[in-house]
């Protein structure tokens, strides 16, 4: 069971400014880097339903989550069927996200008031979505739909849209203010934060300063 509300989880990916979205099979991977997210600040967490057995390595996740990151809000992307989304939901899961808007899945996430967030591509989708009740609809690929300019004409017809980018966002001055300046809810972003070394790990210490150093810059951008 979801222990997060979904107006608290879309109020934190507002505060935050960013999702950071990750995978990997490797629980003892995931935790560290989760911790490291943590660290930076960061109160959102989108892992990927990627890979054979994803659904074991976030059951572990989201009990460690719960156990040792007070106020951490664990959810799971890339989810494409209703049967899906009710898995992770027992799993407890406090949002879902897609690439895709599934009516099926709104259903499911409805019941429990869970945090639903379909991919769209177009005015007609996003709209469709919300009548679903999709609080915060995420674009995706972002880059190619149209990136910030596809958000800020959306918001000229649909103004009260929230709109979260996944898809060729980076932790730069340069693409956040672009995005921020179009009016985005918040920007998903994946492999660009998670830093790794010469040797091909993941470097802990430098996620976390990727990450800091990206959300001072959301602040500084919005205000």
């Amino acid at each position: 069971m979801a222990k997060y509300s979904r107006i608290e989880v879309v109020l934190q990916m507002k505060e935050n400014g960013i999702v950071p979205v990750f995978y990997n099979a490797d629980i003892a991977v995931c935790k560290q880097v989760l911790k490291a997210c943590y660290d930076a600040g960061l109160r959102t967490f989108e892992f990927t339903n990627r890979g054979d057995f994803a659904h074991e390595v976030f059951a572990d996740l989201n009990k460690y989550a719960k156990a040792e990151l007070q106020g951490m809000m664990m959810g799971v992307g890339s989810v494409l069927d209703a049967g899906t989304t009710s898995l992770y939901l027992q799993l407890g899961a406090d949002f879902i996200v897609s690439p895709i808007v599934n009516a099926e899945m709104a259903k499911a996430c409805n019941r429990r008031k869970v945090a639903w967030m379909p991919g769209c591509g177009s005015v007609t989708e996003i709209s469709y979505a919300e009548e679903l009740g999709a609080e915060v609809v995420k674009i995706f690929p972002g880059a190619q739909v149209g990136g910030p300019a596809f958000v800020k004409g959306v918001k000229g017809p649909l103004p009260w849209a929230s709109i979260m980018p996944t898809g060729g966002v980076s932790p730069t001055e340069e693409n956040l203010k672009e995005w921020i300046a179009a009016g985005v809810h918040c920007v998903g972003i994946g492999s660009k934060l998670f830093v790794k070394n010469s040797e091909g790990a993941y470097d802990y210490t430098a996620i976390t300063q990727t990450i800091s150093s990206a959300l001072d810059l959301v602040k500084k951008l919005r205000s």
